[in-house]
């Protein structure tokens, strides 16, 4: 073991070790040409002022269509019955800037950039930029399927998560009414309860499907309970759909 650790580490500045141990925590994977990913985590601002290293621009343009097409494939994948429209804003949720910024700053991405402290520049932009160029880096250094790897297993398990950031501001009761306009079944919601104690209110209302109760809902207004209860119609609903396309795979 401790002649393999030798072989890793042999003729690696103290600099590229940590770089290293951050990239193999961070995404999996133990990089092999060290310059893809310095030259991911270099900003414009600092590459203008060293004639080695290039900004890191070219990267993030390639790592962002890389980690669309790998988040692109992943809610194809996990999403078998919705449409084209949905599946297009669950994408966007994931990879928009905010999200990429936020899990550039989780996995401390800040620490190891390359960027001048001279002008004011946009930090939180910068290490979602970073975010992307890694991608790329990863691209470059072992191929698309390690990218997939890496993102499937690592970025959106540790830094991500997932089913609570496609659920916010989600409009459930909007989508189980277009469902149920194409299937062409009667949807309606009712209250069940309405209460107010010391000037707090409180709403319960079922989702009736074809007159089959499919999803309970509370909350402190009509509104809001309407779409907890048809957030919880189309898990339900969602739930039916993939135990019958199980059925339908084992039939075949």
């Amino acid at each position: 073991m401790g002649r393999l650790r030798s072989f890793f580490t042999k003729g690696k500045s103290s600099e590229d070790l940590i770089l290293i141990r951050f990239i193999i925590d961070s995404f999996g994977y133990r990089p092999r040409n060290l310059f893809y990913f310095k030259k991911a985590l270099s900003h414009k601002s600092i590459a203008i002022h060293n004639d080695v290293l290039e900004s890191n621009e070219r990267l993030e343009f390639l790592g962002d269509a890389i980690l669309d097409a790998v988040i692109a494939e992943y809610l194809y994948e996990k999403y078998p019955g919705d449409d084209e429209g949905y599946l297009t804003k669950l994408k966007s949720k994931i990879v928009n800037r905010k999200t990429l910024s936020e899990i550039a700053e989780k996995m401390g991405i800040r620490q190891h950039l390359n960027y001048s402290t001279v002008r004011t520049i946009n930090i939180s932009s910068v290490e979602g930029n970073a975010f992307e160029a890694l991608m790329g880096a990863i691209y470059l250094d072992a191929g698309y399927e390690q990218v997939k790897k890496s993102v499937r297993n690592h970025v959106l398990r540790k830094f991500v998560g997932v089913d609570q950031l496609l659920e916010e501001e989600i409009d459930f009761k909007s989508r189980l009414i277009i469902w149920c306009q194409k299937k062409k079944l009667a949807l309606s919601f009712i209250i069940l309860s309405e209460s107010n104690h010391r000037g707090i209110s409180n709403y319960e209302m079922q989702a009736i499907i074809s007159e089959k109760v499919y999803g309970n809902g509370k909350a402190s207004n009509k509104k809001e309970a309407e779409q907890q209860a048809a957030a919880s119609a189309y898990a339900e609903l969602r739930a039916v759909r993939d135990i019958e396309n199980q059925r339908n795979a084992e039939d075949h």
